[in-house]
């Protein structure tokens, strides 16, 4: 997704396929981790230019189709991390608050003919957090933080963009909905009564 010409080459054989585009979801991405001082300069530039170019050149590219579909969408996959910080995670907090900005950002540019909207996972059991998993204190230490206790399915979160994607929200926009089992919805205090 980081190659302009290669994401312009897909959206075109998309096109010639499907013979239109209405939607476009932008999930491609990595997590290099690392705090300030210790995240190397290329580490850093792979995570932007993969997370946050490659929405860029997905929604650069898909656009000119997107314009000629009746209620096109565009749905980002952001991150609970891209909403606040995380310890040794900076250059990725990075991508994903760009990310969400720029949903936010397109939305309004691109309404009412085009909705954007962002979905923001917690950890997922994808490949992506599979060092987490296999970490069973890391992992009990994120069970704990999330009041439903577990980490996200992928088919969880699939919903949650197929709805965004869907008529059904056609009069959501700008939204960055967090697929978290209510993780923020805690303001960081311990659980007073674990």
């Amino acid at each position: 997704m980081s190659s302009p010409a290669e994401v312009e080459k897909l959206v075109e054989e998309t096109v010639a396929t499907f013979g239109g585009l209405t939607c476009l979801v932008n999930n491609a991405g990595i997590a290099r981790g690392g705090a300030p001082g210790e995240l190397s300069h290329a580490d850093f530039e792979d995570t932007m230019r993969i997370n946050v170019g490659g929405v860029f050149n997905c929604v650069t590219a898909a656009l000119p189709h997107l314009k000629k579909a009746d209620g096109a969408s565009v749905v980002n996959t952001s991150s609970v991390s891209g909403e606040g910080g995380d310890w040794t995670m900076f250059g990725y907090n990075a991508s994903k608050g760009a990310i969400s900005n720029m949903t936010r950002a397109m939305a309004l540019d691109l309404a009412p003919d085009i909705r954007v909207n962002a979905v923001a996972p917690t950890m997922t059991e994808t490949a992506m957090s599979e060092g987490i998993r296999k970490d069973d204190a890391l992992l009990a230490r994120f069970k704990d933080r999330i009041p439903m206790g577990r980490g996200a399915q992928p088919e969880e979160v699939a919903s949650v963009i197929a709805f965004l994607a869907s008529a059904d929200a056609r009069f959501v926009n700008g939204v960055v909905l967090p697929v978290d089992g209510g993780l923020m919805a805690s303001n960081g205090q311990p659980n007073f009564s674990a």
